[in-house]
């Protein structure tokens, strides 16, 4: 039983606020406390068939029509945004080149070395990183004028990220524009910002300095105290490795982390790619 024994006041087990979690019980349910282990027994069965009927019913309705998963509306919006503001999207390789990362500063030495779904002794899994991208940036200046815009969505990986907002494997969505000289850095970003967060619905945000491994500074985009995207102001030391000699703008938003925030969810499991959730709703009800 986990209770407050001095106050005597009870509340929900450990197996039962789990459950609750599952549900995607509101904190207020969560944080209920009872007179008696019997009032909290009689209680939690109340509460759950309540929350399952309401699920299922949730569940009916969504499968009924022609529904989408929020995760996939967001990037379905934000996509849409980004190309009818003259971005273009690329696609590029999931499996990444160790001397790619050698490129972006990972090396055996490095503290997210180990981090990285490593598939054979020189190739992994695309990690948080966009190696990627910086290579179609290069490729992308010796063939178009100025200003580059370019975008991609996909998967990512990276080890021992499991937990409330964390997960083995997410979706990234990570932009750069490079070459926009009457615009001063700050004032870009600002703007890019604004586009993607009008997009996704979510206005109650703030940006917030801070440091990466790999970035150095980046601005970072909270929402109810969760990092949803990270933004950096280039020149950055890396460019000379991928041959980039101007200033840009980059920025990488997590999908899973907006879809989140936006549809209010307990943890990270409900929206990302799941055998035990669809769009939010535990299939086991």
């Amino acid at each position: 039983m986990n209770a407050d024994t001095d106050k005597m006041i009870i509340r929900w087990t450990t197996q039962q606020l789990q459950r609750l979690r599952e549900l995607n019980a509101p904190q207020s349910l969560q944080d209920k406390v009872f007179k008696s282990p019997t009032e909290r027994d009689t209680d939690f069965l109340a509460v759950v068939h309540d929350i399952v009927s309401r699920n299922k019913e949730r569940f009916k309705e969504r499968t009924s029509t022609l529904h989408r998963p929020l995760t996939c509306t967001l990037e379905s919006n934000i996509t849409e945004t980004l190309i009818n503001s003259q971005f273009t999207q690329v696609v590029t390789p999931l499996f990444i080149s160790k001397s790619a990362l050698a490129k972006m500063s990972i090396d055996e030495r490095h503290n997210l070395y180990n981090d990285i779904f490593w598939i054979e002794k020189n190739k992994c899994l695309r990690p948080m990183l966009a190696p990627n991208l910086y290579q179609m940036l290069y490729n992308f200046s010796r063939l178009v004028d100025r200003p580059i815009r370019i975008f991609e969505v996909g998967p990512c990986f990276r080890r021992d990220s499991s937990g409330k907002y964390h997960m083995k494997e997410f979706t990234m969505l990570n932009l750069v524009e490079m070459g926009s000289e009457e615009k001063e850095g700050e004032k870009r970003l600002g703007e890019l910002i604004v586009l993607i967060m009008q997009a996704c619905g979510v206005d109650n945000y703030s940006l917030i300095k801070n440091k990466c491994d790999v970035y150095g500074d980046t601005v970072d985009i909270i929402v109810n105290d969760i990092e949803v995207a990270s933004a950096v102001i280039g020149p950055h030391p890396l460019d000379s490795k991928w041959k980039i000699t101007e200033p840009w703008i980059g920025i990488g938003f997590g999908i899973e982390r907006l879809a989140l925030v936006k549809g209010n969810f307990q943890n990270i499991q409900q929206v990302g790619r799941s055998l035990a959730y669809f769009d939010g709703i535990r299939l086991n009800i």
